[in-house]
């Protein structure tokens, strides 16, 4: 990773990030400033701990060199803009009516906040916020409080809230504590500062961060470089970049900081072909002009509330089209519920290009595949991915026209287990039950639909034949394997109501008697409970989930 970066990682506190005529700039289009009192509380919690500690990991700072001393911020305005307004507020605290106040206050200002012009009195800030936020900060650097004009912007008001919020806070009385207080907070919080050469490399950086867990925002670095594209002539007036920005914030809104770049991967490669490693690049070299950005623009809106509803099978979107897309919540229900992504690309495309009556036939095809090749078979995403990529670009191409053209084309085809394999993968499988017992469920409600007993799998209980933590005796009782049985899918039913426990197995064969759950009858057709009744059991259900999931 370290090819990427002017300078490898280095640790700095806020008083070092700061030192030494550095400057900052918040790109003109970032995000803009968001925290709110969950994160002023939270790192308020932080500094109170400076006391006893003397340190706080502050986490990732990733920056952008522009000149010897100037910097872009790619990730970490929200925690830079924060400790200023920190700092601001205890400035506000010291009285100035003595020299040696006035002095301190000279000070702080030089060392963390920027310099004053002589005859204005205006700070020159060492941060320089975006084009929404940076006048109203600068106008709390230069009075040392927060104005109080009408009409102030959502991200304004909190600016002034945090700003108030500080205020509030037990911070010193005389201005020796408040230095004191000043100097323990900017040398106590401690970052982690990588420096990139540009947009692409931090890109590169984003996406090994948050591989490993550090989330980075990836929307705020696609947005930068659309928004530079469009604005590269300067002949844009501000109330059309007003638009642009709240476009652009309703695209993230719809789908989500955590789902967007998984939505921007589908959207490029239904039209292209990039791996995630090159999307970046690809996304630079496709949108190079402004006519290409506005229409990159109108693009992700279109497909945007598509994305969302295919995340959501609640979204009333569905509800608000023309034809009847109902039976289709069913299919994206499953999807969610396993947590199979790889899909969307192609049912995102198939929604603008298919009628709804073949979509919902697609949509069911590829349930039916995802149940058999991820939820049972396990195999491949990769694979199912580069695949689904290819029928995503045939639709949009209109080289499939329909959903059977799909079923029928040689990438599905090459995805779709077999009835044998699936049988195989099925007779053994396991699934922990303590953590995924909604899935379970799910699959079993399935299987007794096909057996004529509809089912609504969220008001059943999950109910294991051999106890999940068996006592002594049906330890005995059930004899060999015992211990290897408790997530067996041929070890669980599905009941109203869980109320057998522990019982015995004549008891509980007796209860399932008088159940309508047809899982639940066929066991009680079992004399006694082991392993070789349960391994028999398991072989009859393989059966009837081949023909439940078949096409």
């Amino acid at each position: 990773m370290y090819k990427f970066m002017l300078m490898e990682p280095t640790n700095q506190t806020f008083q070092e990030l700061v030192a030494n005529g550095i400057k900052y700039t918040i790109p003109r289009f970032q995000r803009d400033y968001a925290w709110d009192q969950e994160q002023w509380e939270d790192l308020w919690a932080d500094i109170e701990t400076l006391k006893d500690e003397h340190y706080h990991y502050m986490g990732y700072i990733v920056l952008q060199q522009k000149g010897q001393y100037d910097f872009t911020v790619i990730d970490g305005q929200q925690r830079l803009v924060t400790l200023s307004l920190i700092i601001l507020a205890a400035m506000r605290s010291i009285q100035d009516n003595d020299e040696k106040n006035k002095e301190r206050l000279r000070e702080i200002t030089a060392r963390f906040i920027g310099s004053k012009d002589l005859v204005s009195l205006k700070v020159s800030s060492k941060l320089s916020l975006n084009r929404n936020n940076n006048r109203f900060y600068r106008e709390i650097c230069s009075l040392l409080k927060s104005p109080n004009p009408r009409g102030l912007i959502a991200s304004n008001k909190l600016l002034k809230n945090a700003f108030e919020f500080f205020l509030s806070k037990s911070i010193g009385i005389t201005g020796t504590e408040i230095a004191a207080f000043i100097e323990r907070l900017t040398s106590g919080m401690v970052f982690t500062k990588i420096v990139v050469q540009d947009d692409l490399n931090a890109y590169k950086i984003f996406e090994t961060l948050n591989s490993r867990g550090v989330q980075l925002s990836i929307p705020d670095l696609l947005k930068n470089h659309i928004f530079s594209i469009i604005t590269t002539n300067d002949d844009i007036i501000d109330e059309r970049l007003d638009d642009l920005d709240e476009e652009w914030s309703a695209i993230v809104s719809q789908i989500g900081e955590n789902n967007f770049t998984y939505f921007i991967y589908c959207h490029h490669n239904f039209k292209n072909n990039s791996s995630k490693k090159e999307l970046f690049i690809a996304l630079r070299q496709l949108i190079n002009t402004p006519e290409a950005a506005y229409a990159y623009l109108r693009s992700l809106t279109e497909y945007a509330p598509i994305y969302a509803s295919l995340l959501n099978h609640h979204d009333e979107w569905w509800a608000s089209q023309k034809d009847d897309y109902r039976a289709v919540r069913k299919y994206l229900e499953a999807l969610n519920l396993f947590n199979i992504k790889q899909a969307f690309i192609v049912l995102m495309v198939a929604f603008t290009k298919f009628s709804c009556k073949e979509f919902i036939k697609l949509a069911r095809y590829i349930y039916v595949l995802s149940i058999r090749y991820n939820v049972i078979c396990h195999n491949s995403p990769n694979e199912q991915e580069n695949l689904y990529k290819q029928i995503a670009q045939k639709i949009f191409n209109k080289d499939y026209a329909r959903a059977s053209h799909v079923k029928n084309g040689e990438e599905f085809r090459k995805l779709y287990p077999e009835n044998n394999a699936f049988f195989n993968a099925f007779e053994f499988h396991k699934i922990p039950s303590r953590q995924y017992s909604k899935k379970i469920r799910f699959l079993l409600a399935e299987i007794e639909t096909y057996l004529d007993h509809k089912v609504d799998y969220t008001k059943t209980s999950l109910e294991h034949i051999c106890p999940y933590h068996p006592e002594q005796t049906w330890y005995e009782y059930f004899g060999e394997g015992v211990k290897d049985i408790k997530d067996r899918l041929g070890n669980m039913v599905l009941l109203g109501k869980d109320e057998l426990k522990r019982s015995s197995f004549k008891d509980k064969t007796d209860f399932y008697l008088n159940t309508p759950f047809a899982l639940a009858k066929k066991i009680a057709e079992y004399k006694e409970w082991n392993l070789q009744n349960l391994n028999d059991y398991q072989a009859w259900l393989a059966e009837q989930a081949v023909n439940t999931w078949r096409l």
